[in-house]
């Protein structure tokens, strides 16, 4: 008989959450509060385009209420959950909702969110696979893996020689160590996008020395 390893309880009786359903409610809310990070701030309108499984059962699953309470910044487990609609029109962020029912995706959870304020605009793709655990598979055009299972940053700058060797000489000067490293550009002098898993989950100091490059436009870390 093969045995079975768990990273923690959390893989076997799935998260603390407010909702139904653990891919269509906590995953879903993962997404969103991953989405709002990478953006940096609170967008002015949000598209929320739905595939396959999300986009049939959105509304009874509670799916947009997760979506969005995520990119207000609460957890899975936050009980104003279910006010984020109410509590996104009084922040004034407009909000649709675009189901691709007869669409395929590459997961049956998919959400692709697009998010603007002023000229700044942002897209990104987030898939649930269950048990609360999601993976973000695209940011701006960009196919990227991400399934924040260690500490990670996501690096947005200008495609401008040195970008890579400023960022990691900050992180040896601090004796973080790079478990990996995935850099990708839209093309040359264009924007582009690192992606840097470590071993330490204690950057703050770091993280605002790396704000401090020319050339970069936002940067985000995730434990």
């Amino acid at each position: 008989m093969k045995s079975i390893r768990y990273k923690s309880v959390f893989d076997i009786i799935g998260p603390v959450m407010v909702g139904p359903s653990s891919s269509h409610t906590a995953g879903a809310a993962r997404i969103g509060k991953i989405v709002r990070s990478i953006f940096g701030e609170a967008p002015e309108k949000v598209d929320i385009h739905l595939y396959e499984s999300f986009a049939k059962t959105y509304r009874g699953h509670g799916t947009d209420i997760a979506i969005v309470g995520g990119l207000l910044g609460m957890n899975p487990d936050d009980n104003r959950l279910s006010q984020s609609l109410k509590l996104a029109y009084e922040e004034g962020i407009e909000v649709a909702f675009i189901p691709h029912k007869e669409d395929r995706a590459e997961h049956p959870n998919t959400a692709r969110i697009v998010l603007e304020k002023g000229e700044k605009k942002m897209s990104a793709t987030g898939i649930s696979i269950g048990g609360g655990n999601i993976q973000v598979t695209e940011l701006n055009g960009f196919d990227i893996s991400l399934s924040m299972g260690t500490p990670t940053f996501i690096i947005v700058h200008q495609d401008v020689p040195g970008m890579i060797a400023k960022v990691t000489n900050i992180l040896s000067a601090n004796e973080i160590n790079i478990a990996q490293m995935n850099v990708t550009r839209a093309s040359k002098g264009d924007k582009a996008i690192m992606i840097i898993e470590v071993d330490s989950p204690r950057v703050e100091d770091v993280c605002q020395e790396i704000k401090d490059i020319p050339h970069l436009h936002n940067v985000s870390f995730f434990h």
